[in-house]
């Protein structure tokens, strides 16, 4: 039974490599595909995604990535999502904002059905960004909370510290941290005259005060 368990993972998890893979070697091919690429940020891999074995998961990995990179469904908030949905599916029709360009940069690739779409945004606002609420975290307006807001406020809603434990929070804001680093945004990696700097330190001991209490 373990070795049949294990088989299957192992299956699951090469076919979503190849998933991974086809994509990357169209956009290698594509005059377009230093565009594509720059989309979104690396890193986020399949395993990572919530529910993996759903199909909600599953529709996600084969029609998001034909276009860029992996999105992380906390990348918004549950009010978000529908309409970003919407213009992907959009582009991967080929009726995208950009025209015949959009209609060129989209050869090959697949648009999900209308059942599809549903269940892919349902997935998505399921396991979307939860927003902190600053009538519970009064701090987060205050000094001590400002070099997180700066921080995640570039590039989605504010997240409610209590998703993940303080001890699973440094690796989170280090992914964010490269991803910043990624997209030339503001890091703080270097002082510059009127650029905050957003010390990682200070993010961590401000999600720590508040976020989830572990099980151990």
């Amino acid at each position: 039974m373990r070795f049949s368990c294990l088989l299957l993972l192992f299956i699951a998890l090469t076919v979503r490599a190849d998933e991974m893979t086809a994509p990357r070697q169209r956009w290698a091919e594509s005059p377009h595909g230093p565009m594509l690429t720059r989309i979104l940020p690396p890193g986020f891999e399949p395993k990572m995604l919530p529910e993996p074995a759903s199909s909600g998961a599953s529709l996600t990995l084969r029609y998001c990535v034909q276009c860029h990179n992996l999105a992380n469904p906390a990348m918004h908030d549950r009010g978000r999502w529908p309409s970003v949905v919407e213009r992907m599916v959009l582009r991967m029709q080929g009726r995208g904002n950009l025209g015949r360009l959009m209609a060129e940069m989209m050869a090959g690739v697949v648009a999900p059905s209308p059942e599809e779409t549903k269940t892919i945004t349902a997935y998505l606002r399921r396991h979307a960004q939860r927003a902190l609420d600053p009538k519970k975290i009064p701090e987060v307006n205050t000094p001590a909370g400002e070099p997180f807001r700066l921080a995640c406020n570039q590039c989605h809603v504010l997240p409610d510290p209590q998703r993940h434990t303080a001890e699973e929070w440094p690796a989170v804001v280090a992914r964010m941290q490269r991803n910043m680093e990624w997209a030339n945004r503001v890091v703080g990696s270097q002082p510059i005259p009127g650029e905050p700097q957003l010390r990682v330190e200070d993010i961590n001991a401000f999600l720590a005060r508040y976020a989830r209490k572990s099980n151990r």
